[in-house]
């Protein structure tokens, strides 16, 4: 079944159930509808708001995604931790000083930094791999 919100063509809106979507189109078509005010037979769908249920099932998703998404932060901000803690801060230069390390085969530097989208594929055509880690604020 489904309900759908009625309007004739005087502007009367009222409500009726149907055995399924197509089902009100078959009868409109046939003029079998008629407005209950007036009983005009041009009868038209007018705009309608879906029925939402189960909210208690979803605020129960919704904790368990609150749950996973705090997991999944509290790993980000230990990995950033890690890196913050074991790698040099090298900033805006990173592309420059990963170039120096990478041709420099004896540097066993570790950095971090940031680079732009071109700079990332300037790096990946000389053969240069490099991981991103989305930066998790530690406060929030």
């Amino acid at each position: 079944m489904i309900k759908y919100n009625l309007k004739c063509s005087n502007n009367h809106e009222f409500e009726s159930w149907f055995s399924n979507s197509s089902e009100f189109d078959k009868l409109n078509k046939k003029k079998m509808l008629e407005c209950i005010y007036c009983s005009s037979q041009k009868i038209s769908k007018s705009i309608m708001s879906p029925m939402v249920s189960g909210l208690g099932e979803m605020k129960n998703d919704f904790k368990e995604m609150n749950k996973l998404f705090k997991s999944e932060k509290d790993q980000l901000i230990k990995l950033r931790k890690y890196v913050e803690k074991n790698f040099e801060y090298v900033g805006n230069d990173f592309s420059k000083k990963v170039r120096e390390i990478y041709y420099d085969k004896s540097s066993k530097k570790t950095i971090y930094g940031t680079t732009t989208s071109k700079e990332r594929e300037e790096l990946a055509e000389e053969g240069i791999d490099l991981i991103s880690i989305p930066w998790v604020n530690k406060e929030n």
